[in-house]
């Protein structure tokens, strides 16, 4: 997980029939990533897209 990610959680993501789901833009409030979301959805009807908040876990180095 890069820097980037942690610092923007909401993400929209493209919906694909092959599960293979496809990150478009990340954002760090909610209500910008609503916004660019509407937009989208305007923009290119006829394709899916879904917003997510990406939580990240940091993991701890279990090296003792």
């Amino acid at each position: 997980m890069t820097y980037l990610e942690k610092l923007n959680p909401w993400c929209i993501m493209r919906l694909q029939t092959n599960m293979q789901n496809q990150v478009v833009a990340r954002f760090r409030r909610c209500s910008d990533a609503e916004a660019h979301l509407q937009v989208l959805c305007r923009l290119i009807p006829n394709v899916s897209f879904t917003l997510i908040f990406n939580v990240v876990l940091e993991q701890q180095d279990q090296t003792a």
